[in-house]
């Protein structure tokens, strides 16, 4: 457990990490599943280049850039220039209310 809140959670296995996140409301229009997967930085600019013909289901809202798609079988995907530390630096520089953020186990 990495860090934790009313609505959601970061989870931390090695090097593959979590975002559990219960939606306001569990109508299928407002469903915010989706894959997220980390980019090396400086990818996202040619990947963005490169997907620029698949739709875009969301803007970024989030740290750091991410690029928002749908693949060509409709599945939500979010491309993510980022990883979990750094997700976690952002949370920690701009605290919000509810959020306790833990330390890597030693």
């Amino acid at each position: 457990l990495r860090a934790l809140w009313a609505d959601g959670a970061y989870l931390e296995l090695g090097t593959l990490w979590l975002c559990l996140a219960r939606a306001r409301s569990a109508a299928p229009a407002t469903d915010y599943s989706h894959l997220a997967l980390d980019v090396a930085p400086g990818a996202l600019a040619a990947l963005r280049e490169r997907l620029a013909d698949l739709p875009r289901w969301q803007e970024n809202r989030s740290e750091g850039e991410s690029l928002y798609v749908l693949d060509p079988d409709g599945h939500r995907l979010e491309l993510h220039e980022g990883d979990l530390a750094s997700r976690l630096a952002h949370c920690r520089a701009r605290p919000e209310k509810g959020v306790e953020i833990f330390d890597p186990p030693a």
